[in-house]
């Protein structure tokens, strides 16, 4: 692979991570979950995600936003490897009985 072959596949990928990202925070909005508490839960030892904060900033309240299936956000989370992420948001989802 070419190096601008190569660096495009990395920029892509970094996008989808910010749209997981957000889609993980607009999902605990819409049903009225902190997601900086859940990431904590998920990675106690990690440092604030940067990231995370950013996509806070983009989301919108749960009245303007589309439905967001818990199963396709599980799904999200696990293909970009947030596979801690994914059991702690699955065990919400059983425990709280969510969508």
């Amino acid at each position: 692979m070419d190096r601008s072959r190569e660096e495009e596949v990395i920029r892509n990928y970094q996008k989808g991570e910010k749209m997981m990202i957000l889609l993980f925070a607009q999902w605990c909005m819409n049903h009225d979950l902190d997601p900086v508490v859940i990431y904590k839960e998920a990675y106690p030892y990690q440092d604030k995600n940067k990231e995370l904060i950013d996509a806070l900033e983009l989301t919108v309240p749960k009245q303007e936003s589309d439905h967001i299936d818990s199963e396709t956000l599980l799904e999200v989370l696990s293909l970009y490897g947030n596979d801690d992420l994914a059991f702690v948001v699955s065990d919400l989802i059983a425990r709280k009985n969510l969508k």
